[in-house]
């Protein structure tokens, strides 16, 4: 969050530490029980012990807003409002077109993930946290913030060291990475998990349309269910690395879900505190040659507090300040900045993936594992590889997306997520490189092949019989599996053969009927159902007799010939004539 922010109050209390305690202490004056939806609440709900922070987050870690929410309900009453100009700590409504952004992104995932069971108040307690509903909701008519709401640049000195991955592109500083919006993305984060909200053809961290969507289909991925404590923890954690910040958006949520209001853009409340208060915090500063987001006109920021004057032992006056010891114009030395993992990668290395392929619409059973080196061949732990999908396929990882971002173990190992085959065929590229390092990239290739069957067999064994021009009773029906499962979606072809040893198409007998009614006796395009099944359209015969052979084949191999039976129907003999009467 940036320092232009509003005013932010510089409260040596107001650390992390202080915030842990504050949302204890919330947690007792708070009774725990079952809200009115028979949820559990945040003070019953304890984070899962499994669940555990990720190495990489989608802010960087950045600070993040340390407000608790009222004691008191959060519907309105009549004399509860916003105060003046949009300030004070009670007031629960949210903007109207930023809870019209968290509601549309429900709907959009409930559709496209709808096991991940999102909660537009969870987005909304996000929200809340990382920037006060984007700052009280000071956006435009689509959704854009009125000013770019930036994180402090997370240069190493007291938060995280996250040197610039989209040369200032999205946060106008081309040193360090800022989180950039109403919902705080880091750039590198946003280059992947970005989306168009609103339907412009942009995807734009500051419009909170763009920035909800985005944020809900990260906490979606990895086919997390957000109904599940243990999922919805490590979505919380992803989000920001910090057990406070679990616990303070879980206060969020469930107070939303109690209920709230709307309230017209531009009046909602500024949040206070900050988790970095007085450890350090400094207004964003201006970096010499960077670059300003498209649109925005950067502002000067507020002139940093005067420090207080220290006292004299024992309380009384003031002391003078010492002269400085370094003579006027000597040239000062910056700061040395020590090399992160990152600056010490020198290419990546393939860690053992096995021969990566899959049936159209399955899982693939592998993974793919990439080691990052220094130009030693040493391993670089805590270094960010993205995993792309390129080219034209509808292969994704696990949870819809074609990008995911994973951070190396000690190993220096980072293992993309499970490929999902789509219903492409042949070969898909993942390409890994390193987030904010220009190393050459290393390309996987992934095989997609058509959904096979192996086996066929009948779903009933009654003889298909059938009388010269006439219509066999029951249609043949079939199943098909492969390697004893249900073989679903298989492409099939029927065709009505000469024998068992010639399977050329025959020219007489049995046969089927197309759209016009006309005779054909190969079926192509065919496809088994869900359940593996596929019923044959209805068989007719001509006037020809005898025993006819239908073969049915399908991807993969597998045969099944059916008999056919076309014959006359049997009369009865004449009963012999009476002998003439004597």
């Amino acid at each position: 969050m940036a320092a232009q922010f509003g005013r932010r109050l510089r409260k040596g209390a107001a650390t992390t530490a202080v915030a842990a305690v504050a949302v204890a202490a919330l947690s007792a004056s708070q009774a725990p029980g079952v809200n009115d939806h028979g949820r559990q609440t945040a003070a019953d709900a304890t984070p899962s012990p499994e669940a555990s922070a990720s190495d990489g987050s989608a802010t960087g870690n950045s600070p993040y807003y340390t407000d608790l929410p009222p004691l008191k309900s959060p519907n309105p009453s009549p004399s509860t409002g916003p105060a003046p100009g949009g300030t004070g700590t009670t007031e629960s409504g949210i903007p109207a077109t930023v809870l019209d952004a968290y509601k549309k992104a429900e709907t959009t995932l409930r559709e496209a993930k709808p096991g991940c069971n999102l909660p537009w108040q969870l987005l909304a307690a996000i929200g809340r946290v990382e920037s006060g509903q984007a700052r009280g909701g000071r956006v435009d008519a689509d959704g854009t913030t009125l000013k770019p709401i930036l994180g402090p640049q997370l240069d190493g000195n007291g938060f995280a060291l996250i040197k610039d991955t989209d040369d200032g592109a999205y946060d106008g500083n081309s040193s360090y990475d800022q989180a950039v919006g109403p919902m705080q993305f880091i750039p590198s984060t946003w280059a992947w998990a970005g989306r168009d909200g609103n339907d412009d053809g942009k995807k734009d961290p500051n419009n909170i349309y763009d920035a909800a969507l985005a944020a809900g289909h990260y906490l979606c991925r990895n086919d997390w269910d957000l109904s599940q404590q243990g999922d919805l923890d490590r979505a919380i954690l992803s989000y920001n690395n910090s057990r406070d910040y679990l616990n303070l958006v879980m206060r969020w949520l469930e107070y939303y879900r109690k209920g709230t209001h709307e309230v017209p853009d531009g009046t909602g409340t500024l949040p206070d505190n900050r988790s970095d208060d007085g450890a350090g915090a400094s207004p964003t500063p201006t970096i010499p040659g960077a670059t300003n987001p498209a649109g925005s006109t950067p502002k000067p920021g507020p002139k940093p507090e005067k420090p207080e004057t220290p006292q004299k032992p024992g309380g009384g006056g003031t002391t003078t300040p010492k002269p400085p010891t370094t003579p006027p114009g000597t040239p000062s030395t910056p700061p040395t900045t020590p090399p992160t993992p990152t600056d010490t990668v020198d290419h990546l290395e393939d860690a053992g993936t096995a021969k990566l392929t899959a049936m159209a619409g399955d899982a693939f059973g592998r993974r793919i594992s990439t080691r990052a080196e220094t130009e030693a061949g040493k391993a670089v732990a805590k270094v960010r590889v993205r995993f792309t999908i390129v080219g034209d396929t509808d292969t994704t990882f696990t949870g819809g997306e074609d990008v995911a971002t994973v951070a190396t173990n000690s190993s220096g190992v980072a293992v993309a997520p499970a490929l999902q085959a789509g219903e492409k065929t042949g070969t898909v590229t993942v390409r890994a490189t390193v987030v904010g390092r220009a190393v050459p990239g290393l390309d996987y290739k992934a095989t997609v092949t058509e959904r096979a069957a192996d086996a066929l067999a009948r779903t009933g064994d009654a003889a298909r019989t059938c009388a010269p021009g006439g219509t066999f009773a029951n249609q043949v029906e079939v199943k098909a599996t492969y390697k004893g499962a249900v073989a679903d979606g298989v492409a099939a072809t029927a065709t009505l053969i000469k024998s068992a040893d010639d399977p050329t198409v025959t020219d007489k007998g049995p046969y089927f009927k197309d759209a016009d009614g006309k005779t054909v006796r190969t079926l192509t395009g065919l496809k088994t159902d869900a359940k593996g099944l596929l019923k044959l359209p209805k068989l007719y015969a001509d006037d020809t007799t005898g025993t006819f052979l239908l073969r049915v084949t399908t991807a993969g191999g597998a045969t099944l010939t059916v008999e056919l039976t076309v014959a006359a129907a049997e009369t009865s003999s004449p009963s012999p004539s009476a002998s003439p009467s004597a």
